[in-house]
């Protein structure tokens, strides 16, 4: 009964997206001249996960301006495709149309953009009991109708619309939904393309951690998921090693053998396994799209390593944490991607406070590569020295490095992995406590 109920909710919303996005007139898409499939996999276009909130709220919007200023300092950069996560603020639409001018002055400009709308179950956020993981949340026919109006709008810049942001991922216990009402989405907007209401060449995918993409094991496997997988243009996965250095830390911990090196060689050889594990879980997804019969790219949407942490991440706990391992995993990545054309939205371009408000080093606020200080962290110390971000600023601050460019300075701060007995000692010592 309750599958009943969400499928009809679901068309009554698409009934109302219709109304609102298709009102017989034609749509020009005559000004697309790149592509998706010409854009993924290329590394020339490379990619990142973009927000340029600067406060630690999301009710006070990055300005026009201030985009234009973040534009100009990722392009600087080599980026040219960016990742958004929701149509519901006003960030997505005042990006796309901060591009939109920076073309209009500058017509070599180049940026185009993975447009996200955000997918919640029926009472996420709230204070009801229950999460009803197979019924939209009312706003999702909004969030939907929003992204193919501005996909309308700009098509010329938005080449992908990616329906959720780890949504179906179990772990995401407040807003999760089953593939179903994915499935449902990526359905409605592939049959938009049909009807000529969206660019043929728009790329629909979901962008979702491994495991819901088939890598987490059987408790992920239905035909809900298969269905899904073979109704994108692509998969967009999601792999975090930073994070498993505490929920799955077989990889991390400093093994006997290795015990004679010395404390730079294990990080180092700990870096190495955490691109494996990487690698590991983009090959688990790719194993099982190919399991159905399924042959289509898989990309990277999202994968990181953070500079600070007080959580378990941090110091005393996994001590995976610090702006070294940040830069190896940041070279390692992309080297890996590049060489194997493979697209990755590198999770994230600029610090955003508002993600862990209440925890100002919480890891969630530092993500970025560069800080709210306008100030570039190691991975990129080699593009000031190169004087790529000579003339442009970032809120009157010029782009200039952490540790004022110290690197004995910044070592200090580097955390040397623990033992993996040391780390079986702890997971016990949780274990008992629960």
């Amino acid at each position: 009964m309750k599958y009943f109920i969400g499928i009809t909710i679901l068309t009554l919303s698409v009934f109302m997206i219709n109304a609102c996005s298709s009102n017989g007139e034609e749509h020009d898409f005559s000004s697309i001249t790149i592509t998706a499939e010409e854009i993924l996999g290329d590394p020339y276009y490379r990619a990142i996960s973009f927000g340029a909130y600067r406060e630690n709220t999301r009710d006070i919007q990055p300005t026009i301006p201030q985009l234009k200023e973040d534009l100009k300092i990722l392009h600087a950069m080599g980026i040219r495709v960016l990742r958004t996560y929701n149509v519901h603020y006003d960030e997505a639409a005042n990006l796309l149309q901060a591009i939109r001018e920076m073309q209009q002055e500058d017509p070599t400009f180049e940026m185009y953009v993975m447009l996200g709308a955000w997918i919640d179950a029926k009472n996420s956020w709230t204070d009801e009991p229950e999460r009803i993981r197979d019924v939209d949340a009312p706003r999702n026919a909004e969030e939907i109708a929003r992204s193919v109006e501005l996909t309308q709008q700009y098509p010329d810049i938005v080449k992908i619309i990616a329906v959720g942001n780890e949504a179906m991922v179990h772990w995401a216990t407040e807003y999760y939904v089953e593939p179903s009402i994915i499935l449902y989405w990526v359905n409605h907007l592939q049959d938009l393309k049909a009807q000529g209401e969206l660019p043929e060449t728009l790329w629909i995918t979901s962008s979702d951690n491994f495991a819901s993409w088939g890598g987490g094991g059987e408790e992920y496997h239905n035909e809900d998921l298969n269905e899904l997988i073979r109704a994108v243009d692509f998969i967009s996965m999601h792999t975090y090693p930073m994070h498993d250095t505490h929920y799955n830390p077989e990889f991390w911990g400093v093994p006997e053998e290795e015990y004679h090196l010395s404390d730079l060689e294990k990080i180092h050889a700990a870096m190495d396994r955490s691109l494996d594990y990487a690698v590991m879980q983009f090959n688990s997804v790719v194993d099982y799209m190919r399991s159905l019969g399924v042959e289509k790219p898989v990309h990277i949407g999202e994968t990181g390593w953070a500079s600070i942490s007080n959580e378990y991440y941090g110091e005393g706990g996994a001590n995976a944490i610090d702006e070294y391992k940040k830069g190896l995993y940041h070279q390692s990545i992309r080297e890996w991607s590049d060489e194997n054309n493979i697209s990755v939205f590198y999770f994230e371009a600029f610090d955003e406070p508002w993600k862990d408000a209440m925890n100002p080093l919480g890891s969630e606020n530092h993500f970025g590569l560069i800080n709210l200080e306008a100030q570039a962290k190691f991975p990129i110390w080699d593009l000031v020295d190169e004087g790529i971000f000579e003339g442009l600023t970032r809120d009157g601050m010029p782009i200039t490095k952490t540790y004022g460019g110290d690197l004995d300075s910044l070592m200090q701060d580097v955390l040397v992995p623990p033992t993996a007995a040391e780390i079986r000692a702890r997971q016990e010592a949780q274990a008992s406590q629960d």
